[in-house]
C-alpha cells in the first residue's frame, strides 16, 4: 500500500486494501483506485451523519481515518440509494463513475461479510449497478496503422518500432508490454509470454511482423551491453516505465500526423483486436489472445463490425435517392 494514503485509512479499510493486494493479487493501481472510490464513500458517511459540515470544509480535506466502523454496520440498502443520488447530484458523477463506485462498495461489503465476518449480513448484496451505455472503443484504420508503422523515426527507432509492432499485432496491454523480459521471448517457437491482470500468464503467438521487428531490435539491444532483464529499457538501462512508453507512442503518433485521432496505447490494443476480428478471427480465439476474463468483453468488437457494415451501406452513392413523388 502506498505511504501517501496508508495513514489516512481506518483499520478496516486498510485491511481490505491489503487483502486486495496480497490475497487477490490486484495491481497497485487497482488497489489505489479502490481506495479513492471508498474514500469518497467514507467522506459521504461523515457528511450524511453530520460528523462534518460540508459547507465549512472542502470535500478534499475531509479525512477518513476516524470514520467509525459503526457507520459501516448501520448502512442500509436505502442509504446506498441515497449515496448514488448524492454522487449524481452533488458530485456530478455520470453512470460509468457511479457504476465503478458501486462495484468497489459491493466488493468491500462482501469482504466484510464473507471474508472477515465483521458483518452478520451484507446490506447491499442486492444493490444493482447503474446502467451504463456501452461506447465503442476507438481504433486506427488499417491505413492509419500502416502509416504509424512507417513513420517511426526516433532516437531509438529499432526499439520504438518494435514496441509499436507488438502493440498493433499482439493486442497487449500497456502493463503487459512494460513487464516484458527478454526471457519471455521465444523466437524458435515464435511465441511471447504475457502476464495479464492478476499476473495471469498466457502465451501468444508472434507473427512474421513481430519476429522481424524483434530480430531488428535484439542486436541493437545487445550493443548497449545491458544486464537488465527487461526487454525494453531506457538509456539509463532501467526498464521503461508505463509513462515513458506512453510518451514514445505519443511521439510516434504525432510524427505520423495522427495526433487528431486521440490514439493511446490502449487504443493500439483496440486496433489490433478490431483488425483481427475484421479479418476473420473468431471471438473465442480473440478472447484468449487478448486475455479477457469474459467473452462479453470481447464481443464489443462484433458491435464495431456491425457499425462498419452500417457505414458501408450508408456510403453507397445510391443512398440519397428517394422515391419520386406521385403527381
Amino acid at each position: 500500500m502506498k505511504k501517501e494514503y496508508k495513514n489516512d485509512c481506518p483499520k478496516y479499510l486498510s485491511d481490505f486494501l491489503t487483502h486486495l493486494s496480497v490475497i487477490e493479487n490486484r495491481a497497485e493501481r487497482t488497489v489505489e483506485a479502490y481506495y479513492i472510490d471508498l474514500r469518497v464513500f467514507l467522506r459521504f458517511l461523515k457528511i450524511n451523519n453530520n460528523i462534518v459540515d460540508s459547507e465549512k470544509i472542502e470535500f478534499e480535506n475531509i479525512t477518513i481515518a476516524d470514520v467509525p466502523f459503526e457507520l459501516i454496520k448501520k448502512f442500509t440498502l436505502m442509504d446506498a440509494y441515497s449515496y448514488l443520488s448524492w454522487l449524481s447530484e452533488e458530485r456530478d458523477n455520470q453512470a460509468l463513475a457511479r457504476s465503478r463506485k458501486v462495484s468497489a462498495l459491493k466488493h468491500f461489503y462482501d469482504y466484510l461479510h464473507n471474508k472477515v465476518m465483521l458483518l452478520e449480513s451484507n446490506p447491499i448484496e442486492t444493490l444493482e449497478q447503474p446502467h451504463k451505455g456501452k461506447s465503442l472503443p476507438k481504433y486506427l484504420s488499417l491505413s492509419d496503422a500502416q502509416k504509424l508503422l512507417m513513420s517511426v523515426e526516433t532516437k531509438h527507432s529499432e526499439r520504438d518500432y518494435c514496441i509499436i509492432t507488438l502493440f498493433l499485432n499482439c493486442g497487449m496491454r500497456l502493463s503487459e508490454l512494460c513487464g516484458l523480459n527478454i526471457t519471455d521471448i521465444n523466437l524458435d517457437n515464435k511465441t511471447i509470454r504475457l502476464f495479464g491482470k492478476g499476473r495471469k500468464e498466457r502465451i501468444v503467438a508472434l507473427n512474421d511482423a513481430c519476429i522481424a521487428a524483434l530480430k531488428a531490435y535484439l542486436p541493437y539491444r545487445d550493443t548497449t551491453g545491458t544486464t537488465c532483464n527487461a526487454l525494453f529499457f531506457s538509456a539509463k538501462k532501467n526498464r521503461l516505465s508505463k509513462r515513458r512508453i506512453q510518451a514514445i507512442v505519443e511521439e510516434c503518433i504525432n510524427k505520423a500526423g495522427l495526433s487528431n485521432t486521440g490514439v493511446t496505447t490502449h487504443k493500439l490494443r483496440h486496433t489490433a483486436a478490431t483488425l483481427m476480428y475484421q479479418n476473420g478471427v473468431d471471438t473465442l480465439v480473440l478472447k484468449e489472445v487478448l486475455g479477457h476474463e469474459s467473452l462479453a468483453t470481447t464481443e464489443i468488437y462484433t458491435h464495431i463490425n456491425n457499425e462498419n457494415i452500417h457505414q458501408a451501406i450508408e456510403s453507397n452513392p445510391l443512398a440519397e435517392i428517394k422515391p419520386p413523388h406521385k403527381k
